[in-house]
């Protein structure tokens, strides 16, 4: 190991020059119309509005990130971002299985069969599906910036951006220069948990000014922390992920580029991070390791053109993304029988956009486009026992320990046109609408080949001897359509050239739902709930108003929103009792308002102090007696977002000798508590679930020193400084036995990174 750090502290390597420069994300170098005043210390350009604008300019709440921010604050994952971004936070169960609640639009943390409610996408690919689906925890190491936006974004990010979008975006070959960088990471959580990430990039012109190669590889050995006492393995969640990505481009013209870029990622973790604190701390039990992968390939093709007033892009995407899903469901029964599902998911995606937008600072700016996505979804379900359970119990006749097999496929389609407009009445106040019709679409279908038994009957009432085995049979679901508009009005006014406000309305739904057991009764009880056939679109009219400025001669940057959503018609996943099956249904209303602050101010040269948060109720507003029972939910009922989260950081930089300059920086982070799911049994009214529970309230503290000289940083690090165990998520449901996830242990460690 020291051989291995020495190596890597000579070889070098980050991009940590965020060590010498304030957290704030840095316009893109490659970003268009650079203006003096847009390359500001605080003025971000983005391109939300499918356009590069100045942050301050659209009439949106967006939080961005610079790699250089993200270095520095030592975020590679969507769990950093959460905790820097007001009004979001992440539903993490263990490494790639994340939702993202934004603003309180979530009725639990697991959104079980239904449509993410915050919409993912690594350039122009959505990878966000429903929640109870592994959606892999991508490595953030040369990125051009991220973008989260909040408020439904319908308009020009599709059904699935119902709460906000998320967009990361990697950076683009340089045709101008070589360039290389490696950053290298080595941390120890606790005692005996070893840390080790290796990144790397190398930018090549082939021919000069026309035509790039960029290479980024990673990889990422994080030894876990957990001990399964139902293995016996120890610091079990180790995670392995590794990944390289390779983009072209070329630009034989002023007006015209190509770029290709083809990714493979693949994240291993060993088991599962979830915990029972009643076993003591940082232990779980399971049969197996209970294992979420996912190995994500994808190649685009993006072509730009410039027209006289206007840019035409055209997007293609291909993707291919495995799925590994093996779980203990024993806690359904209390761990009397031997019950679980191995899964493995196949999916293949293909996604065509094309936009044509004009250039910014006429008297309209517009911008029109469709869009189209096809993706087929494999997935096989394998419910096992285990071989010693049956040997123990007599139990006979299956051809191995899995006593049903069945084989699935989803194919899903949406077509959706959308076009943007404003109108700038003058350089201080103008319009914007937006507008998207969408059609998708969805159906299963069961494929021969499986088959089904009465294991469960069996083994709950002691009934040895064989099983009968069923087949399944071939058969064809009942196809989830829909058709809905969304759309966006802003008006906004710029009294000074330093304050933009603005008050905008957007709305947003999710698709139609079909449960896959749809009118089938409990095999274990047939008096319990039929499932019905699924849920229908829900609607979301989002009300926002908001200020963006910079003060004191740009000592001080604010920007602030406040929000009321109006949500109807709510998708909600809801249990069977008797056997856990899971399906979706509507039930009536819910409300969310709020505020989110971000502010920064520069009191002295080289520092900067920075706040930001959000505070916010969200609750269940109406709701029938028939709703209730089916769903579990209490008029009243909060739902799964805290009422204060926030963020106070502190970052210093001052000269040292021999050229060298120093950066202290550190970030305290408080998530207050809120509830994993709602209070009662579905189809028990008045029954509180046992499984019912609120995560803790929390503080986490991350500090960092770093000194750079030239290309060369050094940095060291502590994550959770006061080794906060708090509880962070409760899983819903009452299959797992071990259902809590936790903060990651106190840990230290050290960045090294160059640049050439």
């Amino acid at each position: 190991m020291k051989n291995h750090m020495m190596m890597s502290v000579c070889a070098g390597a980050l991009s940590l020059a965020a060590a010498a420069t304030p957290a704030l994300a840095q316009q893109s170098a490659s970003a268009p119309q650079q203006t003096e005043e847009a390359t500001q210390v605080g003025e971000v350009v983005v391109t939300a509005t499918r356009r590069a604008t100045r942050l301050q300019d659209v009439p949106l709440s967006i939080t961005a990130f610079s790699q250089q921010e993200l270095t520095k604050k030592g975020i590679v994952g969507y769990e950093g971002l959460a905790r820097e971004t007001p009004g979001v936070v992440l539903n993490k169960p263990t490494a790639n299985f994340n939702n993202f609640t934004a603003r309180g639009i979530a009725t639990n943390g697991y959104n079980a069969n239904l449509q993410s409610s915050v919409a993912i996408y690594i350039d122009e690919l959505p990878i966000s599906t429903i929640g109870n689906t592994t959606v892999i925890d991508p490595t953030l190491f040369d990125v051009e910036r991220v973008e989260f936006l909040r408020g439904p974004q319908g308009t020009l990010f599709g059904s699935g951006s119902l709460a906000g979008a998320l967009r990361i975006l990697t950076k683009a070959p340089e045709l101008d220069g070589y360039s290389a960088g490696v950053l290298v990471d080595y941390g120890m959580t606790g005692a005996d948990s070893f840390r080790q990430r290796y990144n790397a990039m190398v930018n090549v012109p082939l021919i000069e000014d026309e035509l790039a190669l960029r290479v980024v590889a990673f990889h990422r050995d994080e030894e876990g922390y957990t001990d399964n006492l139902g293995t016996g393995e120890t610091n079990s969640n180790t995670l392995i992920n590794s990944g390289i990505r390779g983009s072209m481009l070329w630009k034989p013209s002023e007006r015209f580029s190509l770029r290709g870029t083809l990714s493979y990622e693949e994240s291993e973790p060993k088991d599962s991070s979830l915990v029972d604190p009643s076993l003591g701390r940082n232990k779980r039990v399971s049969d197996r390791p209970d294992i979420f992968s996912g190995v994500l390939t994808t190649g685009n093709v993006t072509a730009e053109y410039q027209f006289n007033g206007a840019k035409l892009t055209s997007s293609s995407t291909l993707s291919q993304f495995d799925q590994k899903f093996y779980l203990d469901l024993a806690g359904t029964f209390g761990g009397a029988i031997a019950f679980a599902l191995d899964a493995d998911a196949y999916q293949r995606t293909f996604v065509q956009e094309m936009r044509l937008a004009s250039d910014a600072g006429g008297k309209f700016d517009w911008v029109v486009g469709g869009f189209y996505l096809k993706r087929r979804l494999d997935v096989d379900y394998f419910y096992r026992s285990s071989p010693e359970f049956l040997a123990a119990r007599g139990i006979t006749g299956l051809p191995d320990e899995y006593y049903q097999r069945m084989y699935t496929h989803i194919d899903s389609h949406e077509l959706a046109a959308f076009g943007e407009l404003t109108y700038r009445f003058n350089d201080k106040f103008w319009l914007t609408g937006g507008m998207r019709y969408g059609e998708v679409s969805a159906q299963g279908f069961t494929e021969a080949g499986g088959y089904n038994s009465n294991y469960l009957v069996n083994a709950l009432y002691g009934i040895s001897g064989p099983l009968t085995i069923t087949p399944i049979e071939e058969a064809t679901g009942l196809k989830a359509e829909g058709s809905k508009p969304s759309f966006k009005i802003s008006v906004t006014w710029k009294p000074h050239t330093d304050l933009t406000t603005y008050a905008t309305v957007s709305t947003g739904f999710r698709t139609p739902i079909v449960n896959a057991y749809g009118g089938r009764p409990s095999l274990v009880n047939p008096d319990d709930l039929i499932i019905p056939d699924g849920a229908e679109s829900d609607d979301l009219t989002n009300f926002e108003i908001g200020l963006k400025g910079r003060f004191f001669d740009g000592l001080v940057y604010a920007n602030l929103a406040a929000y009321y959503i109006d949500w109807s018609n709510i998708q909600v996943q809801a249990n069977r009792v008797s056997d856990s099956v899971q399906f979706a249904t509507n039930i009536g209303k819910a409300e969310s308002k709020g505020l989110e602050f971000e502010v920064r101010t520069f009191p002295l040269e080289g520092l900067s102090l920075g706040l930001t948060g959000s505070i916010g109720s969200s609750k269940v507003t109406e709701l029938s007696p028939e709703e209730a029972a089916i769903s579990g939910a209490v008029l009243g009922a909060q739902l799964s977002s805290p009422k204060f989260q926030g963020a106070f950081n502190v970052d210093y930089r001052f000269a040292l000798p021999n050229e060298m300059e120093g950066n202290v920086s550190m970030v305290v982070q408080h998530v207050g508590s809120y509830p994993g799911l709602f209070p009662n049994v579905p189809g028990q009214p008045g029954v509180v679930q046992s499984t019912y529970g609120h995560t803790d309230e929390y503080q986490n503290v991350n500090a960092s020193f770093a000194v750079a000289k030239n290309d060369l940083t050094v940095g060291f690090y502590v994550e959770n400084l006061f080794d906060d165990h708090s509880v962070t998520y409760v899983h819903p449901e009452a299959f797992l036995a071990s259902r809590f996830g936790t903060m990651r242990p106190r840990t230290f460690g050290v960045r090294v990174g160059y640049e050439f």
